[in-house]
């Protein structure tokens, strides 16, 4: 894909060309949302996709670049197992914020079918649509063995990279002749004429996909929210593995980033904590909804457990809305990310919108 054929393509409110993004008000970087769809004890998935719709509605309102979603399976508290199908939802109630997946987890389908989903959004919503792919199940290992009929999971890790060539023709349209797929056409795509397509990218939570975007030219989008301690090293890897291509002529990263603004400082800790509490149970093999902030502070913690949230809550900013802000500043300085996609985890949609909002102040975005 031409690297300037997205500034033909962009929606009106996209704020740069089809991958980089254009800061505003008084931030560093652009600002973008990665929306968990999180499902909180005593709410209903329903719920959790309107909270979803007034996120993306709040995110463009206030001129936050893009919204992403992830791919995740059998998860109680986070109803985003359908990525495509959520964009198109989204994407039908917003008319210029770039939407994307961060990401669709690549080994859990067929080339063919990622082309044709996303091929069709872009179709739905021209020039601000993502296509962002990730090569971990995004689940436990049951439950991948299931996506993918097959208990040999690392033979699709290592078929990443081929994978991922294979949806590049199809997305392109341009296997070559006496390829076994050269009669075949995702639609809708070029064969029907001309037409955009969205942009690849590359997640990664350590070095593998790191390397492997900046030896093909592509943007990365590195899972910090996650994986704090390896986000420098695979940065790094990126830029110096970066070779210039028809995507970009230069290096582009992106960081996740779990952070929380509220009123008060307390409050924020209160509902920080709930997604804290949340994790642990899902490391330690009891995933349920997100607990409720009253459930979070009753909660109580072994030293083992009490460890593992304290180091967690380390990697997540939070505070009042200048202290959040003062948190993002310094970590897009620490790392040089070109952006920075927040997400915001707690039990409430409430919190959630609120924290949008109050870090949408903090930077003075628009209104």
């Amino acid at each position: 894909m031409d690297k300037n054929r997205g500034d033909e393509n962009r929606g009106d409110g996209s704020h740069g060309d089809a991958i980089r993004g254009r800061a505003e008000g008084t931030a560093s970087v652009p600002l973008s949302v990665l929306d968990l769809v999180t499902v909180g004890q005593g709410r209903t998935a329903t719920q959790a996709l309107r909270t979803s719709v007034d996120i993306a509605q709040l995110a463009e309102r206030r001129g936050y670049h893009r919204l992403w979603v992830a791919e995740h399976h059998s998860m109680p508290g986070v109803a985003s197992s359908s990525p495509a199908v959520i964009l198109a939802h989204l994407a039908a109630r917003t008319e210029r914020i770039r939407l994307g997946s961060g990401g669709v987890m690549l080994p859990n389908h067929a080339p063919l079918v990622i082309a044709e989903q996303f091929g069709t959004l872009e179709a739905m919503a021209p020039g601000r649509i993502d296509l962002g792919l990730g090569r971990a199940p995004g689940t436990d290992g049951a439950t991948a063995a299931a996506l993918r009929r097959t208990d040999r999971l690392g033979e699709g890790a290592d078929d990443f990279p081929q994978q991922l060539a294979e949806l590049t023709r199809f997305l392109d349209d341009d296997f070559p002749d006496g390829h076994p797929y050269a009669r075949i056409h995702a639609v809708p795509g070029p064969v029907q004429g001309p037409a955009g397509r969205p942009p690849i990218w590359l997640l990664g939570s350590s070095g593998f996909s790191a390397r492997l975007a900046g030896v093909l030219g592509l943007p990365f989008a590195f899972a910090h929210h996650f994986s704090a301690q390896n986000t420098i090293p695979a940065l790094d890897l990126y830029r110096d593995s970066f070779k210039p291509s028809a995507v970009l002529d230069a290096p582009y990263a992106l960081i996740g980033v779990s952070a929380l603004a509220a009123d008060e400082e307390r409050e924020a800790r209160r509902q920080v904590l709930t997604g804290a509490l949340s994790m642990l149970r899902l490391r330690t093999g009891r995933p349920g909804l997100i607990p409720t902030p009253e459930e979070a502070e009753a909660y109580v913690f072994s030293p083992v457990e009490r460890e593992f949230v304290d180091g967690w809550l380390g990697n997540v900013i939070h505070g009042t809305a200048d202290e959040v802000r003062s948190g993002l500043d310094g970590l897009a300085k620490r790392t040089g990310a070109d952006e920075l996609m927040i997400t915001a985890n707690a039990h409430g949609g409430e919190a959630r919108l609120r924290s949008y909002d109050l870090i949408a102040d903090a930077y003075g975005l628009r209104g």
